[in-house]
């Protein structure tokens, strides 16, 4: 009974070369390089104009946005400038009133240009 157990058993087996491991894996690793470039394909037409025109578009976005920021920078200022112009404005009707404390009353029943 245990020599039938003992055929399937597993067998010693010697140790190998450090030469030898690091020589058959680099065959392996040059058959694994061999066998993908030979796998390789063409790059299709159809994927080098899909890729031209990502390019394309992404320097359009970049485009646009950098457009963008620099008219909203400049919308800001315009604004900056229209809100400041009426507090300006403002500011100049209600400290006009000498006896009457600036009210905007005493501002709208004087004349403009003395």
């Amino acid at each position: 009974m245990s020599v039938l157990k003992r055929s399937y058993g597993y067998s010693k087996v010697n140790k190998e070369d450090p030469d030898e491991i690091i020589h058959r894996r680099a065959q392996f690793l040059i058959y694994k390089v061999l066998e993908q470039a030979d796998s390789r394909r063409k790059p299709s037409f159809f994927r080098i104009k899909l890729c031209r025109l990502k390019l394309k578009i992404g320097r359009k976005l970049k485009k646009l946005k950098k457009t963008a920021m620099v008219s909203i920078s400049g919308l800001r200022v315009d604004v900056y400038k229209q809100v400041f112009n009426q507090l300006k404005t403002w500011r100049r009707l209600l400290n006009r009133g000498g006896n009457d404390h600036g009210t905007i009353a005493a501002a709208i029943h004087r004349p403009l240009l003395t």
